[in-house]
């Protein structure tokens, strides 16, 4: 079995080291690769390793070498655990072994490591073809609009079944977007809205770019106005920089009614904006 070390060194773009990586690891002709885990090789050998078809292992401080058979170790479990574990490697299919740097060395002299050579690319191809520019969209088509002096957030509840007992979606979008184009807001969403399946075919003008809370934006509006959401401190943290907040909900309950809305109407969100477009005009 051939064991073969590939030493790399001073600073390199991802672009260019990882396919030079898995060129030098296809070069070597060795079913096991020692590369020295500094920051350079660490945020390119993953992706040269899937480019040369190995396997690869990172942060082992230790080989133990029995016949043919290379045994490596490294801690886990914040150094808690320490794990010897082996590969099937072949010259198809090499191991690709990432040592801590301190110890390349060491590691390459203790499993008699032949030396390779590493050639950087002078130059990264690349598949990106910029064909033109165009600038983003504003005014009535775009539903995000940091300048808006109101934000309106959907919630979830736009898609549940209604009084009659059944769903209405293209209702539901039809009101919001009216409500939007006449009041010039800017469009906010709960994550339960923007992760629903069922619901995109109708809600189009809606994305997860659209949301609002702890894993999405953090709007600065002047006012903002909830509808058909509950009020989740996940959701409502993302609301912190909102001066005035009201909110429409059916439950009297909600989150929203614990001291997080200035002012809370107990409603049908449907019926509340259907007579607020109205009076839009």
């Amino acid at each position: 079995m051939k064991i073969a070390a590939i030493n790399i060194e001073g600073n390199g773009t991802f672009a260019q080291d990882a396919p030079a990586i898995a060129d030098a690891v296809k070069a070597s002709g060795a079913e096991i690769v020692l590369l020295p885990g500094n920051s350079r090789v660490k945020r390119s050998a993953a992706a040269a390793a899937a480019k040369a078809g190995a396997e690869i292992d990172t942060n082992v401080v230790d080989l133990d070498l029995t016949g043919e058979k290379v045994t490596a170790k490294r801690w886990v479990y914040r150094q808690r655990i320490f794990t010897a574990f082996s590969r099937a490697a072949s010259l198809e299919h090499p191991w690709v072994i990432v040592t801590d740097p301190s110890l390349f060395g060491e590691l390459c002299a203790k499993a008699a490591a032949e030396a390779q050579p590493f050639t950087a690319a002078a130059s990264a191809a690349t598949r990106t073809v910029i064909s033109g520019e165009e600038n983003a969209v504003t005014g009535g088509e775009s539903t995000i609009r940091p300048d808006a002096k109101l934000l309106f957030v959907a919630g979830a509840g736009w898609t549940k079944k209604q009084a009659d007992g059944a769903l209405h979606f293209d209702e539901a979008a039809a009101t919001i977007t009216g409500f939007l184009a006449k009041s010039g807001a800017s469009l906010g969403s709960s994550k339960s809205l923007v992760d629903m399946p069922e619901a995109a075919a109708a809600f189009t003008f809606m994305s997860h770019m659209n949301q609002v809370g702890q894993t999405g934006a953090t709007p600065r509006h002047p006012k903002g106005l909830s509808t058909c959401c509950h009020g989740e401190e996940p959701h409502v943290v993302g609301w912190r920089f909102v001066n005035e907040r009201r909110a429409v909900n059916l439950d009297a309950n909600c989150g929203w009614a614990q001291g997080k809305a200035d002012v809370v109407y107990v409603a049908d969100a449907f019926a509340v904006m259907k007579k607020v477009n109205e009076l839009l005009g």
